[in-house]
């Protein structure tokens, strides 16, 4: 599930113990879903819930979106029966929170097998620490940023430009790249703010970032478009690769663009935002 073959601008969370909610997901037009069963459900409808989001992803209709469920802890009495349930019920992944090292994989692998992508909650310190390691592991896939509870674990404020969780931010996405994996910002809480939305999904795109998890589907919108290459972004790739393939093609390295020296790494770029490009517009043909 490599971010260049699907698009994760928007991964919105929904409840995976009301029906209305996992009916309607069918047709928003978030690239991905997280089905919750654990801190959207309370624990006396966690049983019910697993029940209920089996059966709604054995019915299907989600299109491309990616489905991954998030499954309650190990540790907890429900998640190893979450793990068994949803090993049946086939999502796209299973994101696994409470998570501080790969041995924590291995022990979901035990009871999934190891066929089903598994992506990881990065919410504690200890867990950011080990990031290299656990984005290295051979089933995972992808890493979700638990803002919340890392503002909770570390004892910092809650500021809108986010510094105090910036080393932790930047840990996971350069764990997430060196690993070739899908790296997802946590949620925006003030879900009715779009100005807000707007300006901290702008900087986890510049921060390297696929894209961002949401809490509402009023948010979808506002991840799409930031997480997106711009139609200028385009145009200039397009142009950076037909400049450099004509450079090299008269025995040239390097072409100049809009005064600016053109590289092979420019053009790795810009290919990605043209493969980036596709994949949306692939997502919003069906």
């Amino acid at each position: 599930m490599a971010s260049q073959s699907h698009p994760y601008r928007s991964v919105l969370y929904i409840p995976g113990s009301k029906e209305r909610a996992l009916d309607k997901a069918r047709d928003l037009p978030t690239d991905a879903i997280i089905f919750d069963l654990e801190d959207a459900v309370a624990p006396d409808a966690k049983v019910a819930a697993r029940a209920t989001l089996a059966a709604a992803l054995r019915e299907g209709g989600y299109g491309k979106r990616a489905r991954i469920v998030r499954i309650n802890a190990l540790t907890s009495e429900w998640g190893p029966e979450d793990a068994r349930a949803m090993r049946e019920a086939t999502p796209d992944a299973i994101l696994l929170p409470k998570v501080n090292t790969p041995s924590d994989i291995d022990n979901l692998s035990e009871v999934i097998g190891t066929d089903i992508p598994v992506w990881t909650m990065m919410e504690t310190p200890g867990c950011v620490f080990n990031a290299r390691e656990i984005a290295a592991h051979r089933q995972v896939a992808g890493l979700v940023a638990g803002t919340n509870d890392l503002i909770k674990d570390l004892g910092c404020r809650a500021r809108a430009d986010r510094m105090p969780l910036m080393t932790a931010l930047q840990m996971i996405v350069m764990a997430a790249r060196a690993a070739r994996i899908v790296a997802i910002d946590g949620v925006y809480n003030r879900f009715r703010d779009g100005d807000g939305l707007k300006v901290e999904c702008e900087q986890g795109r510049d921060l390297g970032f696929d894209g961002k998890t949401l809490i509402h589907p009023a948010q979808v919108e506002i991840a799409n478009t930031a997480f997106a290459p711009t139609n200028s972004e385009i145009e200039l790739a397009e142009r950076q690769i037909a400049a450099y393939e004509e450079s090299r093609a008269s025995g040239q390295g390097i072409a100049v663009v809009d005064g600016q020296i053109v590289e092979n790494l420019h053009i790795v770029a810009a290919r990605r935002t043209l493969a980036r490009a596709e994949a949306i517009r692939e997502m919003a043909a069906e």
